[in-house]
């Protein structure tokens, strides 16, 4: 199974999984920290509903990948947030 053939069940995860990749191509793109950092504000925003989500369930697995990968990516956008401070 490849990484595009797995799939978490669950609408909100799927909803969020469209916005935030459009967003991480945005940051790919970019040419400068500071857009990039832009983009990753908006990241971590996204990623935000999914950590917030009222319907978790700490017994799904489903709730535990989506947990684990939106956590993955607010740190990847909180790092590229740093680097423009550093810049």
């Amino acid at each position: 199974m490849s990484e595009k053939d797995a799939k978490i069940n669950c609408p909100t995860f799927q909803k969020q999984e469209q916005i935030i990749e459009d967003i991480t191509t945005k940051i790919n793109s970019a040419k400068g920290i500071s857009e990039k950092a832009e983009f990753a504000e908006e990241l971590r925003k996204e990623v935000d509903v999914l950590l917030s989500c009222p319907d978790y369930n700490q017994e799904s697995t489903d709730c535990g990948n989506c947990r684990f990968i939106a956590n993955m990516r607010k740190k990847a956008a909180d790092l590229v947030i740093k680097a423009k401070k550093l810049a």
